[in-house]
């Protein structure tokens, strides 16, 4: 039974979003349009072994989706918007049912397929749910399109604590500022990326069959095994006449590592300009700070265990103290002069 003072969760999933930004994360840019996945039905006798063993490995853990979203509350909106008469959809049936996921139907209006019909429902869906369930506490939204920004703002102003989960590297950074928190998917609990590293290694090793000529540096980037990849947002789809779907506009590769320490430095003298300049802060109020300047913030996929090791990491440009059950931490006067 629901207690009186537990969180309420919507959950709304934009299907292909999702699934295509997996797949492509996997195999490259263009590799979901490239395969004809849309229609490729791995039950067909005639269905290439290759693909079918491509699309297995992109497959998309929504049951790790969903379990992370319950861990803010109970789920009382639990919704996913797809054409489900598609191959590659339906055979996600079985496990979203199970799971109790109202499939909400996307029908095929154009020759260029729903286009932005999912962005549009799921957007009037929460907000009707906004005004409809007054007691929805958390809007966890799964897409990365930077249409969902106007939604994720309302939302918040309209008192939710707004969620967002998407795939590294088709994710607008737009949207992951516009929530409270965002997720990438690879950092979710129970995600196992045993089997897509090896399919993206696989990928890599594959040579190219295409008669078009394809620059360097444009085979470098859609080859590179998924570890090796840097963590960048850029818009997955702007929905122009062109394309169904269209792919994300190569960007300058951005070092996670340069930008977790430069949002560590902001943090800490934010806080320092609210009081003493030597005052020593509580890590636990610099990571809150931090998040809410980037919701996206994790220290885990940068490679460290807990916040502790992610600051101690930072020695040369912040020092900490314990004090008694408490980390304190402080920024060193020489990094102030580092920017």
């Amino acid at each position: 039974m629901t207690e009186p003072n537990d969180a309420r969760v919507g959950l709304y999933i934009d299907f292909d979003n999702i699934v295509i930004s997996r797949y492509q994360q996997l195999h490259g840019r263009n590799a979901f349009q490239r395969d004809g996945i849309r229609d490729f039905d791995k039950t067909s006798r005639d269905a290439d072994p290759e693909v079918a063993a491509k699309l297995a490995a992109a497959t998309v853990d929504f049951n790790a989706i969903i379990d992370f979203a319950a861990s803010f509350g109970t789920l009382v909106v639990n919704r996913a918007y797809a054409d489900w008469s598609v191959p590659v959809n339906a055979s996600y049936q079985r496990q979203l049912m199970s799971r109790a996921v109202d499939l909400t139907q996307l029908f095929t209006t154009t020759t260029r397929g729903t286009k932005n019909g999912a962005d549009i429902r799921l957007a009037v869906d929460v907000v009707e749910d906004l005004f409809r369930l007054p007691d929805l506490t958390h809007v966890i939204i799964i897409a990365g399109d930077s249409d969902y920004i106007a939604l994720a703002q309302k939302s918040k102003r309209l008192g939710r604590f707004v969620v967002g989960i998407g795939v590294a590297g088709s994710t607008s950074t737009s949207l992951a500022a516009a929530c409270d928190e965002f997720e990438d998917y690879d950092s979710l609990p129970g995600i196992d990326n045993s089997t897509a590293t090896a399919a993206a290694a696989a990928t890599a090793q594959r040579p190219k069959t295409s008669k078009k000529a394809v620059e360097p540096a444009e085979v470098a980037r859609e080859t590179a095994p998924i570890e090796a990849r840097k963590f960048t947002t850029i818009p997955m789809f702007s929905h122009t006449d062109d394309a169904q779907f269209d792919e994300p506009e190569p960007v300058d590769d951005i070092d996670p590592q340069t930008v977790a320490t430069e949002l560590l430095v902001r943090a800490l003298q934010i806080g320092h300009a609210k009081g003493d300049a030597d005052e020593w802060l509580n890590t636990g109020s610099i990571k809150n700070q931090m998040r809410r300047m980037d919701p996206s913030f994790k220290e885990k996929p940068l490679g460290y265990r807990s916040f502790t090791d992610f600051l101690s990491s930072r020695s040369d440009l912040a020092e900490l103290k314990e004090d008694g059950p408490q980390r304190l931490i402080r920024l060193r006067p020489e990094a102030e002069n580092r920017r």
